[in-house]
C-alpha cells in the first residue's frame, strides 16, 4: 500500500508533535503544512520537504493529502473538520472536538455523510493505566461505577506562556475535556445534568481574560455522579506543569489513578521536578507514548477500514458536557446536557 499523505493545520505546539509522529509511521507522510502565519507553516515544511498552502481550502483540495490533523487552537476546529471531510479527507482533531454544539452535529454530520474515518485526539485512553482502569471496570472488578472525581490543574505557565490563545478558552475546555471522556468511557454512560461552578482574578490581573479554575458536578444517566476540577493558577514552582488525578468509586471497589507523578524525580539546584513522559516522549530517538499511539491508532482505522476507538458521537457529548458546564457557570443554575 501506498504511503498515506497527511496534511497539517496548525504549526504551533501539537502540530509539530503530530508531524513527528506521523513521520515515524511506515504508513503515513508529512507532505503539507498550513498555519495562521506563514513562517511558522514553513519552518515546520522544511523539516519534512512539505508543501506550503496559504489557507486551510488549499490544503484540504491537495490531491496528496489523504489525512488531515487539525491542531488549530480550540474554537477553530469545526470549520476546518467539516472542510476536511467535505473534501474526502480523513480527520484527525485535536481536543475538545469542537467548543459547540452546533458546531459538532455539524462536523459529525460532515463525517458520516462523507464516510470518512475520523477521531478526536483523546489520548488518555491510551495511558496505560487508564486503559487497565477501564478494562477492569467493565470486567466488573469493582462493581458498578457510582462515584469518580477528576483533576487536572495546570501551573500559570500554560495560560501565560505556552499558549497565546488561553482567552479564547477556559481550563475546563482544555483539560476537563480529557476527563470527562476518561469518565464517560470508564462509566460507559453519559452525563444528563451538570452544576458548575468558577472563580477568577490571578489569571485576569495577569491580563489573561479567562476564568481561573473551574469544578463540575455531573450526574450521568445511570444515577453515577462525578466531579471535574481544572484549574489554571498552580505556582509554576510546582515540580509538574500537569497535576493529574482521576478516582472511580464502584459498588464493590476503587480505583486510583495518580499521573502527578511519572515514575521518575529529579532535584537538581535549580528545581525539583517530576518530568512527564506518559503521554509524548522520546526513547532512543524515536517517539512513543500516548499520543503516539493514538495518532498510529488513526492511521491504522484509515488503511484496515476500521473504525477508531473514539467514536465521533462520544466526542460530541464531551463537546455538549462543557457547553452545559460553561452555562451553568453563567446562569447559576443546574443545567441539563
Amino acid at each position: 500500500m501506498p504511503q498515506l499523505g497527511v496534511g497539517i493545520v496548525g504549526a504551533g505546539i501539537m502540530g509539530r508533535a503530530h508531524a513527528s509522529v506521523l513521520a515515524e509511521h511506515p504508513a503515513t507522510r508529512v507532505v503539507a503544512v498550513t498555519s495562521r502565519t506563514r513562517d511558522s507553516a514553513e519552518k515546520l515544511a522544511v523539516e519534512y520537504d512539505a508543501s506550503v498552502h496559504p489557507d486551510v481550502a488549499a490544503l484540504v483540495a491537495d490531491a496528496d493529502v489523504d489525512i488531515v490533523v487539525v491542531a488549530t487552537p480550540d474554537h477553530l476546529h469545526a470549520e476546518t473538520v467539516c472542510a476536511a471531510a467535505e473534501a474526502g479527507k480523513h480527520v484527525l482533531v485535536e481536543k475538545p472536538f469542537t467548543t459547540d454544539p452546533g458546531d459538532a452535529e455539524r462536523a459529525v454530520a460532515a463525517v458520516r455523510q462523507a464516510g470518512v474515518k475520523a477521531m478526536t485526539l483523546f489520548n488518555h485512553r491510551w495511558v496505560p493505566a487508564y486503559a487497565q482502569a477501564q478494562a477492569r471496570i467493565a470486567a466488573g472488578d469493582i462493581g458498578r461505577p457510582r462515584v469518580a472525581y477528576a483533576r487536572k490543574n495546570d501551573t500559570r505557565y500554560v495560560p501565560t506562556r505556552m499558549i497565546p490563545w488561553a482567552d479564547r478558552t477556559t481550563c475546563a475546555w482544555f483539560l476537563s475535556s480529557h476527563d470527562i471522556d476518561l469518565v464517560c468511557w470508564m462509566f460507559d454512560d453519559q452525563v444528563e445534568t451538570v452544576y458548575a461552578s468558577a472563580v477568577d482574578g490571578v489569571l485576569r490581573g495577569l491580563g489573561v481574560d479567562t476564568p481561573d479554575a473551574i469544578q463540575a458536578q455531573c450526574r450521568f444517566r445511570g444515577g453515577g455522579v462525578a466531579t471535574f476540577e481544572s484549574c489554571w493558577t498552580y505556582p509554576d514552582t510546582f515540580p509538574t506543569m500537569t497535576d493529574s488525578f482521576v478516582e472511580v468509586i464502584g459498588e464493590r471497589g476503587v480505583i486510583h489513578l495518580d499521573r502527578k507523578c511519572e515514575q521518575i524525580e529529579i532535584a537538581t539546584e535549580d528545581a525539583y521536578q517530576y518530568p512527564r513522559n506518559l503521554l509524548l516522549r522520546t526513547v532512543h530517538g524515536v517517539p512513543a507514548g500516548a499520543v503516539r499511539d493514538a495518532i498510529w491508532h488513526l492511521v491504522d482505522c484509515v488503511r484496515h477500514d476500521r473504525e477508531p476507538l473514539v467514536t465521533l458521537e462520544s466526542s460530541r457529548h464531551v463537546t455538549a458536557v462543557l457547553a452545559a458546564i460553561h452555562r451553568s457557570i453563567a446562569s447559576g443554575r443546574p443545567e441539563a446536557v
